[in-house]
């Protein structure tokens, strides 16, 4: 079980929102690139990068300051946050990202989701953001009728190599995983699956191991890193102790 820590980027800085609300962030570091090198320096095999103000806008907004995480780590980094093109997958690809997360353009143009997967294999990852079970884009501002399983399925045949699933109503909450909605998706299609949203202690890493036999690859960690509910070590050592 992959623990991936998330760094959250709104005019540069590292927020955490609750549920996705722009109006309602908590800043916890003005040195993205420093905290960056503090979950790696943990033991973190993985980063999480979310460009807000770009999911939001459509257009990259702290593509700079991701492109200096890149530079700085020897971990891989996933990015998303209103990559909406061929050229913004290629732009952030070239500064160094591992992996792009694809959300809005799944839903909108999944052509283009296609395409890119067919052509930078095992680097496309789509990330599925739902309330209720249906799915919301644009920086979690529009909802959607579209059910988050329906469009897992669907991205199944687009050639991307993960998803991730975040349950909005969760993230930021200290809820807990919705364990029901991750285990439904990951279910329902062969692709590896990444759960997201509501950790708030080693004990909701510890209910999502047994998901792993149907797909359930790692855990978005984000609030809770930052509070010091959850340690990066420890979380570490229980997603490897299975």
């Amino acid at each position: 079980m992959l623990v991936i820590p998330a760094i959250d980027l709104k005019a540069g800085r590292c927020v955490r929102l609750y549920q996705g609300d722009m109006n309602q962030a908590t800043v916890y570091s003005d040195d993205p690139v420093a905290t960056a090198l503090r979950w790696q320096s943990e033991g973190a095999e993985r980063l999480h990068v979310v460009d807000l103000d770009g999911a939001v806008s459509g257009v990259g907004v702290n593509t700079a300051v991701i492109e200096q995480i890149c530079r700085v780590l020897t971990i891989p980094v996933q990015v998303g946050g209103g990559i909406r093109d061929m050229g913004a997958i290629e732009r952030l690809l070239s500064v160094g990202v591992s992996r792009v997360i694809l959300g809005t353009i799944a839903y909108r143009q999944p052509e283009v989701v296609a395409a890119a997967g067919q052509r930078f294999a095992g680097r496309i990852t789509v990330g599925i953001d739902a309330r209720a079970g249906k799915v919301a884009v644009q920086g979690w501002t529009e909802a959607t009728e579209l059910e988050a399983i329906e469009l897992a399925k669907r991205c199944a045949s687009m050639g991307v190599s993960e998803i991730i699933y975040t349950d909005i109503a969760r993230d930021g909450t200290a809820q807990g995983v919705n364990l029901n909605a991750t285990l439904a998706l990951a279910r329902a299609v062969a692709l590896p699956i990444i759960a997201s949203g509501g950790v708030a202690s080693i004990q909701d890493i510890e209910r999502l191991i047994p998901l792993e036999s149907d797909g359930v690859i790692g855990v978005i960690v984000g609030r809770a890193l930052y509070t010091g509910a959850v340690k990066m070590a420890e979380a570490i050592r229980i997603g490897r102790a299975v």
